[in-house]
């Protein structure tokens, strides 16, 4: 089924400016259209999109191995069309405005620190509106289980209940390319995902079946959208900056400053390429530094 983006009224004048206007060449145009219609996707909306909102995606794209070309065209394509809708009137500031590319980013993922981690993941532990809700019980599960396993949110979403060996501790993830593997899982993980099957699933299913271990307040498949509407609140409650690639970059930094073996973590991360997990020394390497920086009384 095509998006319903596909006929946007909007989009289609966009495109029909590049290429009578700018003159780009068909091939380009349907590149560009692609690139917006995905980020609309993903935000679920066209209307009243942010830099927050097109920062988020970039990181997106990112996490799921996309090339610095791909998100260096998505920026070309979102400035452009912010450029657009100035022209056309129908947005008043541009959220693209200076906004850097992949070759100015700082190649070291952002990892957050122990205690923000430790913060973040006792947030079921204070007395709130949220924390009391049904579905926040999901949430900490999702949240607990990202941490535990640096799953990418596709993964996460994407898990079944067959997936699942408690007694063996591990869950079998499908990643990137349809490629399988096993990853292990912590107590934790467990038992909040045992107390999630046990008195929220079965309410939200209401006696339907589903395959799927996370399921929405429908018993619908998760999105995308919807557990990144939920990290935000649990970011928000804890005061920390937080995207789901920054819980699979903290899994993978501080599994190697704790002594992890580079080949572990890349089969744990699901890289192809070991030069891509291999960043992540580069960021325990500068944490050694600064550590003798602040601490050696002859360093400086």
């Amino acid at each position: 089924m095509d998006s319903k983006f596909n006929k946007d009224p909007l989009l289609q004048k966009f495109s029909s400016y590049l290429f009578v206007e700018k003159g780009l060449s068909k091939n380009t145009v349907e590149s560009y259209r692609l690139d917006l219609r995905g980020f609309f996707e993903h935000i679920g909306h066209r209307n009243a999109f942010t830099r927050e909102d097109i920062v988020n995606y970039m990181g997106k794209l990112k996490d799921d191995g996309c090339s610095t070309a791909t998100v260096c065209r998505f920026i070309s394509s979102a400035k452009g069309f912010c450029k657009f809708l100035i022209t056309e009137g129908a947005m008043s500031n541009d959220p693209t405005e200076k906004l850097k590319t992949p070759k100015q980013w700082e190649r070291l993922p952002k990892a957050l620190g122990i205690e923000d981690i430790k913060k973040l993941l006792n947030i079921d532990c204070e007395p709130s509106a949220f924390s009391r809700h049904p579905l926040f019980i999901r949430n900490s599960a999702m949240l607990e289980l990202m941490y535990a396993s640096g799953l990418r949110v596709s993964e996460i979403i994407s898990i079944k209940i067959n997936d699942l060996n408690f007694e063996a501790g591990f869950l079998r993830v499908t990643g990137k390319g349809s490629k399988e593997r096993v990853i292990p899982m912590n107590r934790r993980a467990t038992e909040k995902i045992k107390k999630y099957m046990h008195e929220v699933r079965p309410e939200l299913l209401k006696n339907r079946q589903s395959p799927h271990l996370f399921l929405t307040n429908r018993g619908e498949l998760m999105t995308r959208q919807r557990f990144w509407q939920a990290l935000k609140k649990f970011g928000n409650m804890a005061g920390i900056s937080l995207t789901p690639h920054s819980i699979r970059h903290s899994f993978a930094t501080h599994l190697l400053d704790g002594g992890a073996d580079l080949r572990s973590v890349q089969k744990m991360l699901g890289h192809s390429d070991i030069s891509t997990t291999q960043i992540y020394t580069k960021v325990t390497g500068d944490r050694i530094k600064k550590v003798y920086m602040e601490h050696h009384p002859r360093a400086k």
